[in-house]
């Protein structure tokens, strides 16, 4: 979607430190950092949130929770824990129309969140 700003990001068109991609997700980190590692993991394809997602999507959602793992031992997040949030609509907080995980760590968290 061209008003998209994660499909922007995904297609190179916005400038973001990316810090992992293959030919289904972009990684990069989040300008509003919520702890040391904070880390946005997005579908190149433009699904809305994780209610839009559909059996279709399987495959794909199953590639990005292995990727969000693979993130977090890159970013020595594994050993200590870390946690992989995604927000679906804007009463949980969904500020960007396009399915994302946060990948939050590098220090202790409580619960429930803020």
């Amino acid at each position: 979607m061209a008003d998209c700003i994660f499909c922007q990001i995904a297609n190179g068109q916005v400038d973001s430190e990316i810090v992992y991609q293959d030919e289904l997700a972009v990684a990069f980190r989040d300008l509003n950092p919520q702890a040391p590692t904070h880390i946005v993991l997005i579908p190149r394809q433009h699904i809305v949130s994780l209610d839009a997602a559909r059996e279709e999507h399987s495959e794909l959602l199953g590639h990005l929770a292995l990727v969000a793992a693979e993130i977090a031992r890159q970013q020595d997040l594994a050993e200590g824990g870390y946690r992989l949030v995604t927000n679906v609509g804007p009463d949980a907080g969904q500020s960007v129309a396009h399915l994302h995980f946060h990948i939050i760590g590098g220090r202790p968290m409580g619960w429930p969140p803020g």
